[in-house]
């Protein structure tokens, strides 16, 4: 089972998300929260399948080898919201908050969730992608939503696990986690091959970035 495999690790989630952090704990997993401050930048001709998983790695590479133990397992993520092959980003103020969401109303957009896990011998990166469709938002919702929950620390100005996602999502296609910010389906079956991998393969050290 996962969670023996996982006892003989000390695990840390790189992630300020409290969404994250309740989803991992919710899978049983024991681990400590620690953050590291980088720039998430990527090339301006980057695929945008690619920027969530490509920004996870950037995560990962930032724990140095020499603080690392042999048992230490370091799980990154990050999560962007795509519309028409275009990443929206958090929002920087309410106005902006209310721009973002009239922009998703009555369209649907991709949330893509890019996760790496990185031990001290090996490396492996993957990626989910979630198909929302939003009806069309009044702008009487939108304004109550924004005023009345914390669209400002999220990707597309919205949770999927508050208000707007239960009365506005019509439907999505794919992991409902995965929107919250963490594939946990995808996360345990990763995770399961990935500590079964031999320990000495060190291939997945290098990152080319």
């Amino acid at each position: 089972m996962l969670l023996d495999k996982l006892s003989n690790y000390e695990i840390t989630l790189a992630s300020a998300s409290p969404r994250r952090k309740n989803l991992l704990e919710e899978l049983g997993v024991k681990f400590e929260v620690k953050t590291v401050d980088i720039e998430e930048n990527f090339p301006d001709d980057f695929p945008i399948d690619k920027v969530a998983q490509y920004l996870s790695e950037i995560k990962s590479a930032a724990f140095q080898v020499a603080d690392m133990k042999n048992n230490s397992l370091i799980i990154t993520a990050d999560t962007i919201v795509a519309l028409e092959n275009v990443i929206i980003g958090k929002p920087f103020n309410k106005k902006d908050a209310i721009v973002i969401l009239n922009k998703l109303s009555g369209r649907k957009h991709q949330v893509i969730t890019g996760v790496t896990l990185r031990t001290i011998n090996n490396r492996h990166s993957f990626s989910v992608t979630t198909t929302v469709h939003f009806k069309k938002l009044s702008s009487d919702e939108i304004n109550y939503y924004v005023n009345n929950y914390q669209p400002m620390d999220k990707a597309g100005a919205y949770g999927i696990q508050e208000w707007i996602g239960h009365v506005g999502i019509d439907r999505i296609e794919g992991s409902y986690f995965n929107v919250m910010g963490l594939p946990t389906h995808r996360l345990y079956e990763e995770l399961n091959v990935f500590l079964s991998e031999d320990s000495e393969n060190t291939s997945g050290l290098t990152l080319d970035i």
